[in-house]
């Protein structure tokens, strides 16, 4: 999940994403390395910490194309 690495690279680390989304890190890390999908939960976790809505997650259009992982500005 693009949206999962983006916010990865917002927040710091997979560590304080886990817990700002409230899942556990062995959750993330599995996730991260494609051991289990992302959830629909996890989804709409991430588009609430992201202020973005549901369907663009879903989508795959957050964050869009080009979009710099550290401030969120596009091209």
């Amino acid at each position: 999940m693009v949206a999962l690495r983006f916010l990865r690279i917002r927040v710091g680390t997979w560590k304080m994403l886990a817990k700002a989304l409230g899942f556990e890190m062995s959750t993330m890390r599995n996730i991260e390395k494609g051991v289990n999908p992302a959830s629909v939960n996890l989804a709409f976790q991430v588009s609430r910490l992201a202020c973005v809505p549901f369907d663009d997650v879903v989508a795959g259009k957050h964050p869009p194309a080009g979009a710099c992982p550290h401030c969120g500005r596009g091209p």
